[in-house]
């Protein structure tokens, strides 16, 4: 039992001494000198703590990117465990002669670091193929065996998947969609990454559906997360991830998709100075998949109302107000659901307030499957008539809630209690007609024909144009 213990307490103690150390990240550059038929390198790598996230690598200017590779390690030294992860970024030289890797920075794990860049001179193509050496006793056995190496295919315990959390939605009801590849951990076969970029911009243009608003998360590094798959263990590679809300009742159809990664085959008879292994390429296809959009339930607003599960978050600057006061009120929709399709309340027309239209923010997060966020509408108001009045009487916001179910309405809880005079006096004072209107009780209800009036007026006028002919006549005899 004390034997027992003992270990007990050593394995501990080694686990305790692991945690206490801390991050440590180093990003090594490749050698100075490399030739054109060479991948050069930059290496990242963590120490005792997971790689979680990193910006990307470097775009250098005669170098192209690649792809990359990772690894991980643990090991115990003198009682202490220690770990580290690797990412490895691959280049390619596009030209021969001086390239300049300028200073850069790197965000690792939310931690900003600078790194010192260097001048590399890249080399013509060398030979990689090994020389004979004559004065080699040992060469003769090395190339005893000269017939070709043979390779052999290694099943890949991977699939590539198109997901969904729903299968059938409301109109306007959100339904989040990955695209991962997954990789079994009992996996043997050795593969890599190849063009994700550009690949991933293809598939994302066949599955996106014409008739959905997207919430993209902008995946930008693809990092393997542990999952678990019908009690087996995986690693989790998303490549896509998106929220969708329908727009119509339109069935959505997902297509297939294929990612294509470098595959290596094994040497059937590997050795220690030959080549071992041989790359070529395999495509991994996604399931199709249909969603079904179903119409919301009657109701008068069906066609304009947002589906989520909403809450209210409302303020107000004063709740004792004077007729003609000013005050501010913000009527705040905070949830899940789409965010930037919320439209601001409805209010009835009255004539106990004047609400002018209103300030509009929104803020949109986007994490773990699901887009939540606020909307706030911030209103300036003026009440006109005195008395004690309920803000939900005229602030309200009707949705339909997809986890009751059902149409709910998220209503003000504020009263406001309104003294001074009735503002209507004011109303009328202003829209006066003018001093024509202040006339009419003085003049009398005698009717006059308007025709006879017009007839005087064209005799008086001819018997004027008739003297003016005459005078000029007059000024012309003499």
């Amino acid at each position: 039992m004390g034997l027992y213990l003992k270990n007990v307490l050593g394995v501990l103690l080694i686990l305790i001494g692991g945690l206490g150390r801390a991050q440590d990240v180093k990003v090594a550059l490749g050698p100075d000198q490399s030739a054109a038929n060479q991948i050069w390198k930059i290496t990242l790598t963590v120490e005792n703590e997971r790689l979680r996230n990193y910006s990307p690598f470097p775009e250098i200017e005669g170098l192209i990117k690649r792809g990359t590779s990772s690894s991980t390690s643990t090991s115990f030294i003198n009682g202490k465990m220690t770990s580290s992860q690797s990412i490895t970024q691959n280049y390619q030289p596009l030209r021969e002669g001086s390239i300049t890797i300028p200073d850069f920075q790197m965000d690792v794990n939310g931690t900003s670091y600078r790194i010192a860049g260097k001048t590399v001179t890249i080399s013509p193509p060398i030979q990689q193929q090994r020389r004979a050496d004559p004065f080699d006793p040992f060469q003769d056995l090395f190339n005893r065996d000269q017939t070709p190496t043979e390779f052999i295919d290694v099943e890949a315990e991977a699939f590539l998947a198109l997901t969904t959390d729903k299968s059938e939605v409301y109109v306007g009801e959100s339904f989040a969609t990955t695209i991962a590849f997954y990789v079994a951990e009992s996996n043997r076969a050795d593969m890599r990454f190849v063009d994700l970029g550009s690949q991933i911009t293809e598939i994302v243009k066949n599955v996106k559906p014409d008739n959905c608003w997207e919430e993209n998360f902008n995946i930008e590094n693809v990092t393997g997360e542990p999952v678990e798959i019908k009690g087996r263990p995986y690693t989790q590679y998303k490549v896509f991830q998106a929220t969708y809300y329908p727009l119509n009742t339109e069935e959505i159809y997902f297509p297939s998709v294929g990612l294509k990664l470098i595959k290596y085959k094994r040497a059937r008879n590997p050795s220690f100075f030959g080549r071992n292994r041989q790359e070529d390429f395999e495509t991994f296809y996604s399931k199709p998949k249909t969603i079904k959009i179903n119409e919301l339930p009657e109701h008068p607003l069906k066609n304009r109302v947002a589906v989520g599960n909403y809450r209210l978050q409302e303020k107000i600057s004063n709740k004792e107000l004077q007729t003609g006061q000013s005050f501010n009120y913000s009527f705040n929709i905070a949830g899940e659901g789409n965010i930037s399709a919320i439209e601001a309340p409805l209010i009835p027309e009255n004539d106990k307030f004047d609400f002018y239209d209103p300030n509009v923010r929104q803020n949109v997060r986007r994490s773990s499957n699901t887009v939540r966020g606020t909307k706030n509408f911030d209103y300036y108001g003026i009440p006109n008539e005195p008395g004690e009045y309920a803000l939900g009487d005229y602030m309200y916001w009707v949705y339909f809630n997809n986890v009751k179910d059902t149409y709910d309405t998220l209503k003000s809880t504020a009263v406001v209690n309104v003294t001074g005079n009735s503002r209507k006096n004011e109303y009328i004072s202003s829209t006066d007609l003018g001093s024509f209107y202040d006339r009419i009780p003085f003049e009398d209800n005698e009717l006059r024909l308007v025709k006879g009036s017009s007839l005087i007026t064209i005799l008086a006028n001819i018997f004027i144009f008739a003297i003016l002919i005459f005078s000029a006549v007059l000024v012309f005899k003499k």
